[in-house]
């Protein structure tokens, strides 16, 4: 397979899980496998998504489901091996908690926050300061003294957005920001492709195309979901992880809904922005499905 290379223009067009540094070159993580800081790095991609759906405890600490088949499938290995990783964080670094829920239920699992637990506890005692409360209300400025500690700077902490603006002369200079989206969205959920699988569904897949785009560049604070006020950020971040099987999984569901739809874009709006953190379930549904036909 020969590979083309990048060029200047294209040196931000993707969105990256995020490993934190200080994995790499904090004394406490220097014996876990990379495979395993891989895989932390999955994990605290979820942590957002829980946030935002109320997924905490009691006391008010977030969990994730992440399956061990969602990870075999993500980091492309075997059972043992995904157990093995799961094993090396939990046991041997501390950064994450396991806690059962019985038989035929997943495991919530608990990532532990890696800036704990240093030499520094009055650094990061205010680090956790400026990042305490809830997701949608947090400033997104930090203390200067945080903001020294280069392991724990914007590359480590936010999202990423494969077009920033560009600054010119202290100002933001926006630069046809509506074509650079929906030719990037076009490519990410492989739009071509989806018009010869869906031909008779040409214009739901340029609804939803142009939905994303609106959506994506809104000149807004908050975007309504599902009757919730959340903020722009937020829904853009999860907006940009859609690809062509998340979209064949909200045409599958626009298929199969009986009931009658008031507001189209509302509802399209609704299942795009939870298509990232229901796919697997949707998935794991549709084999069910399949093995008990197959039985009968």
């Amino acid at each position: 397979m020969e590979l083309d290379y990048f060029y200047k223009e294209q040196a931000e067009q993707f969105t990256f899980y995020r490993i934190p540094k200080a994995l790499f070159s904090d004394s406490r993580f220097k014996d876990i496998s990379t495979d395993s800081k891989v895989l932390y790095g999955l994990l605290l991609d979820r942590i957002s998504l829980s946030a935002k759906n109320g997924w905490t405890d009691d006391k008010g600490r977030i969990y994730i489901i992440y399956t061990i088949e969602q990870i075999m499938e993500d980091l492309c290995c075997g059972n043992k091996k995904a157990g093995q990783l799961l094993a090396e964080l939990e046991e041997k670094a501390g950064l994450i908690e396991r806690k059962r829920q019985g038989l035929g239920k997943p495991n919530f699992l608990y990532v532990k926050n890696f800036i704990t637990g240093t030499g520094d506890t009055g650094h990061f005692k205010k680090c956790q300061n400026d990042m305490s409360g809830s997701v949608e209300t947090t400033s997104q400025e930090v203390s200067k003294g945080h903001a020294i500690n280069t392991d724990l700077n914007d590359t480590d902490l936010n999202d990423t957005d494969p077009f920033p603006s560009s600054v010119k002369n202290g100002r933001e200079e926006e630069t046809d920001t509506r074509t650079q989206y929906r030719e990037y969205l076009k490519d990410r959920i492989e739009y071509d492709i989806l018009k010869q699988d869906y031909p008779n569904e040409q214009e739901m897949l340029n609804e939803i195309l142009e939905l994303l785009v609106d959506t994506i560049c809104a000149n807004r604070k908050m975007i309504r979901i599902a009757g919730d006020d959340k903020p722009v950020e937020v829904v853009k971040s999860s907006l940009l992880k859609l690809n062509a099987d998340h979209i064949r999984m909200v045409m599958s569901g626009m298929k199969e809904n009986t009931t009658q739809i008031r507001n189209i874009r509302q509802y399209l709006m609704a299942a795009l922005y939870n298509a990232p953190l229901t796919i697997g379930h949707y998935y794991s549904a549709q084999v069910a499905h399949d093995m008990a036909v197959g039985m009968v």
